[in-house]
């Protein structure tokens, strides 16, 4: 009886750590990954916003611009939509944080974290997707805007090269 008791104990006793699991480490290696992604998407915005404001400088010795006030605008929309997605992509790291802790200090289950981590890991897969859309329309935006300007400067060049 004494012995089927310190069995008992001694497998209770030596439960493994929930933070040593496999798969809570492959949960805290995700959790990196997502961090530099987003160090990526907040490094890009800063760029989106720089290239804007070029863009707004651009604009102001040009004349009948309204084409460019549209592109602005668009441009505007965009950043405001890759802002927001920048802040839910914060949220989703805190909130893994905190299943990390959670998983860690044995309040929730291998099971939970693993089911929790998965609708995470895709919801991340989403963010990223929905900012390289971001990103292509920047560009695409970028990209528009120069060659409206380079025509711009041309048509300037023709009228003034006419008037002499």
């Amino acid at each position: 009886k004494l012995t089927l008791i310190a069995s008992v104990l001694f497998f209770v006793s030596c439960k493994q750590n929930p933070a040593e699991a496999p798969e809570h480490k492959a949960m805290v290696e995700n959790h990196k990954a997502m961090e530099a992604s987003h160090e990526t998407m907040a490094k890009e915005h800063n760029t989106m916003k720089d290239d804007h404001q070029q863009m707004v400088d651009a604009h102001k010795d040009i004349e009948n611009d309204s084409i460019h006030l549209v592109t602005e605008k668009n441009h505007t929309a965009l950043l405001a939509k890759h802002g927001e997605l920048i802040s839910a992509h914060n949220a989703l790291i805190e909130k893994h944080a905190e299943l990390e802790a959670k998983h860690a200090s044995g309040e929730i289950t291998l099971e939970q974290m693993t089911k929790e981590h998965e609708t995470m890991k895709s919801e991340h897969e989403s963010m990223e997707k929905e900012h390289q859309s971001i990103a292509a329309e920047h560009q695409k935006i970028t990209e528009e805007d120069q060659k409206m300007i380079k025509e711009d400067q041309e048509k300037a060049k023709e009228e003034e090269a006419d008037q002499k």
